[in-house]
């Protein structure tokens, strides 16, 4: 099992001024420590439902490209880029261009957005969920077919494309992963089964996510594809890590990697995020390996 370090607050030590030197020094640390992936928020406010509104919060793909140059190994993607936020054509050219600058270690990471709250605070429109969801497979579409042979128009319900040109295309062979996240069972689970690289799901408990990767196998063979092309990854909400407990996030993940998940992924609330990275090389990363 890999390890996915998820950065969801800024509120370190020094403040604003302080932000670019603390990420660099993160991405530095998650590399030395063998992380698999450091993935960003994608949102314009802090979740107001955890924190203020009012904390400080970086606009993703921004951040991601500092962190490309401040990184040589990890794999870098929005967890998740919101649908609603940007249009399909320029979230496809966006993840081009970090991957050719990160030198191929780019990936997309794509869902239905939720927070309504930011939307509306700045003017983005909020559309119901069903036409968000609808927008995310087309947003998926034109993602595959920019980063294809094929750039030629893109005509489908909510957007219309007169050309589907990307130059440079992404590094990435054959194209930029593509990670699908949430566990809808209707809608997002099935989009996951059609297109997915990897499904991304919450991981309040392992038997809700052996239900989801059921729905999940259950939509794969109705699109005629074999599951065990679709990668598992869980964002882990437990607190253990918080509370400095490594032992039990490992025995924890025992019951996940026995359901074939192959990635888990944490989130550092502390003050110091190198200093929590540090404690994964040490504690969490090794045994994770051998699960």
């Amino acid at each position: 099992m890999q390890l996915g370090v998820h950065v969801a607050r800024f509120n370190w030590d020094g403040g604003p001024p302080a932000i670019a030197r603390r990420l660099a020094e993160l991405g530095a640390a998650a590399d030395a420590a063998g992380c698999e992936h450091i993935s960003v928020m994608d949102h314009y406010f802090q979740l107001d439902r955890m924190f203020a509104a009012e904390d400080p919060m970086l606009e993703a793909y921004t951040t991601l490209g500092f962190l490309a140059a401040s990184t040589e190994r990890v794999k870098l993607h929005v967890l998740a880029t919101g649908v609603t936020y940007r249009h399909p054509g320029l979230v496809a050219k966006i993840v081009s261009t970090l991957d050719v600058l990160s030198g191929g270690r780019a990936e997309l990471a794509i869902g239905a957005a939720w927070y309504e709250r930011e939307h509306r605070g700045l003017g983005i429109p909020f559309p119901p969920i069903g036409e968000r969801l609808a927008r995310l497979e087309e947003a998926i579409q034109i993602c595959l077919q920019m980063w294809s042979d094929d750039d030629g128009p893109f005509t489908g319900r909510h957007y219309q494309l007169a050309e589907t040109l990307c130059s440079p295309q992404p590094l990435s062979q054959p194209r930029p992963r593509l990670i699908v996240c949430g566990g809808g069972e209707n809608k997002t689970l099935r989009i996951a089964a059609r297109y997915a690289d990897e499904s991304n799901v919450i991981a309040r408990s392992p038997e809700e996510v052996a239900h989801k990767q059921e729905v999940l196998r259950r939509h794969c063979e109705q699109a005629g594809r074999d599951p065990a092309e679709v990668a598992i990854s869980v964002l882990n909400t437990g607190d253990a890590l918080a509370n400095g407990d490594a032992s039990r996030l490992i025995d924890e993940m025992q019951a996940y990697a026995r359901l074939g998940v192959q990635t888990v992924i944490v989130i550092p609330f502390a003050a110091s995020p190198v200093a929590f990275v540090e404690q994964l090389a040490a504690s969490v990363i090794p045994p994770l390996a051998e699960l």
